[in-house]
């Protein structure tokens, strides 16, 4: 696979090589794509394309097979940035969810 294959498959998917995107993600793309271009909801559909849909999906799946995750904080953080509002606010009794006396 080259870098160019990449990007083919994500703008097939709709997609841009700097979108952030989770693996449910492209999973659901490909769903609603097969189901717009599949011959039995469109009778103009073109067998070829959902060929090149599914040779796309296989090809980001495989990408993401070998994706090295990082699970250090500063990542955790990055991807859940809800967790690092709580964490940097908890004192905070606004923000904790505390009552006042």
């Amino acid at each position: 696979m080259t870098y160019d294959d990449l990007k083919k498959a994500l703008h097939q998917f709709g997609f841009h090589e700097s979108d952030r995107l989770s693996i449910r993600q492209i999973r659901q793309r490909h769903r609603q794509l097969v189901r717009k271009h599949h011959p039995d909801a469109n009778s103009n559909a073109d067998p070829e394309q959902i060929r090149q849909l599914n040779a796309a999906a296989r090809l980001l799946m495989d990408y993401l097979q070998d994706y090295h995750f990082a699970f250090s904080a500063e990542e955790f953080y990055q991807q859940r940035p809800e967790e690092r509002l709580r964490q940097q606010f908890s004192w905070d009794p606004v923000w904790a969810g505390k009552k006042e006396s």
